[in-house]
């Protein structure tokens, strides 16, 4: 289901299921906790996480479902399998990227929104389709949406259950880029983040992702702030701007 491939300093991970357009059983969701883990283990500064050209993610394997009807023990054991897998792609101390074409629905959403960048290509299609099923949506991927793109638009995709294409989806902020050609554009970005500091970047996300909570001061954060200026990175980062260097 995901294909890790661990490139120096770079991790891609690939949803590997073409004939259910990368729909993700219930099984997949270890699947993608165990490839994160991995990545980590491996010593990659950064991850890339990918479908393909014809889709990035069709959401849920549809085909679990029936078995979800009349027990509600295994409806709780698909959400919290869902939200561990989600959550280790989201606890990563470094940066991941979403590369998407295609389409990208329901969790598939919520798999791109656990990255920290989300890149779409112009044929890539959003939609977050549980209110037609009869079902609803993990609260932790509501709130990233609303994080997002503000509780009224993501009202209208999820009450509304629409599709949207990659044009829209860039313009009320589901996706941070929107390109013609999806991999030299995640490359080019994906370059710039290796080029910088592996530790500020950890400290900077944690940051990032503090805010979006609704954090305006955090205690470790300003340790963080303080030792990052005692590294031996910034001592050299710091020499190589000097002049003559």
């Amino acid at each position: 289901m995901f294909v890790l491939t661990l490139d120096g300093a770079a991790a891609r991970l690939r949803l590997d299921r073409p004939e259910a357009r990368n729909a993700i059983p219930v099984a997949g969701w270890a699947d993608l906790a165990e490839a994160c883990r991995q990545a980590a283990a491996g010593g990659a500064r950064l991850l890339v996480l990918s479908g393909s050209r014809q889709a990035f993610c069709a959401g849920a394997d549809l085909s679990d479902f029936p078995s979800l009807t009349d027990d509600p023990a295994a409806a709780a054991s698909f959400r919290e399998a869902m939200r561990a897998g989600l959550d280790a792609l989201r606890d990563l101390s470094i940066a991941t990227v979403a590369s998407i074409e295609g389409p990208c629905y329901g969790a598939g959403v919520a798999l791109a929104m656990a990255c920290d960048i989300r890149v779409a290509g112009e044929g890539a299609r959003f939609a977050i389709t549980p209110a037609k099923f009869g079902i609803s949506y993990p609260q932790e991927d509501v709130a990233r949406l609303v994080s997002l793109v503000g509780s009224g638009q993501a009202s209208r995709l999820l009450l509304g259950a629409g599709t949207i294409d990659s044009a829209e989806a860039a313009r009320i902020g589901l996706v941070e880029l929107l390109v013609g050609d999806v991999t030299p554009a995640v490359e080019a970005l994906a370059a710039a983040i290796l080029a910088n500091s592996a530790g500020s970047v950890a400290v900077l996300k944690r940051s990032i992702r503090l805010a979006a909570e609704g954090a305006a001061r955090d205690c470790e954060q300003d340790r963080h702030f303080d030792a990052l200026f005692g590294s031996d990175d910034f001592r050299a980062r710091l020499a190589a701007l000097r002049p003559g260097r």
